[in-house]
């Protein structure tokens, strides 16, 4: 595995509905951005045979290097963007659409449990998420030119 990612698709159920009678017309993909890390630390770390460093290096090194972010994103060194998660293993949850802080109807992965979760996360070395929830700035995203 080199990376993991995602085609997310926050098409809601009425927008899928677009394909009644013909599955050609379906909208692609699922919301799943919010779950993403989640799933591949439960089924791959906790509960498969993933090391936790091969985890970190397919959901944050690799994609960096292939979207030619890094060292800026995905590595903790000097110059570095000092973007950081605590991810607290010892979380269990439940994922579901009623408490995803993704805005749709539905996920593709409810009732699914997971171990695990972020706990912290630094973005530029400020925090923007703690026990789960983006205590952010909604302005301080950057759009990074590749």
């Amino acid at each position: 595995m080199a990376t993991v990612a995602t085609d997310h698709c926050p098409f809601d159920v009425e927008q899928k509905h677009m394909g009644d009678g013909n599955f050609t017309l379906i909208p692609n993909g699922i919301p799943a951005i919010e779950d993403r890390v989640n799933v591949l630390y439960t089924q791959g770390v906790s509960r498969g045979n993933l090391s936790v460093e091969r985890f970190v290096d397919a959901a944050s090194t690799r994609a960096a290097q292939i979207f030619g972010l890094y060292p800026r994103k995905g590595s903790v060194q000097v110059g570095a963007d000092a973007d950081l998660v605590i991810y607290d293993p010892t979380y269990r949850g439940t994922i579901s659409a009623q408490t995803s802080h993704m805005n749709n109807d539905y996920s593709g992965f409810e009732g699914w449990e997971i171990d695990g979760r972020p706990e912290v996360v630094t973005v530029r070395g400020q925090i923007a998420v703690q026990g789960g929830d983006f205590v952010g700035d909604p302005a301080r995203g950057q759009l990074l030119r590749r």
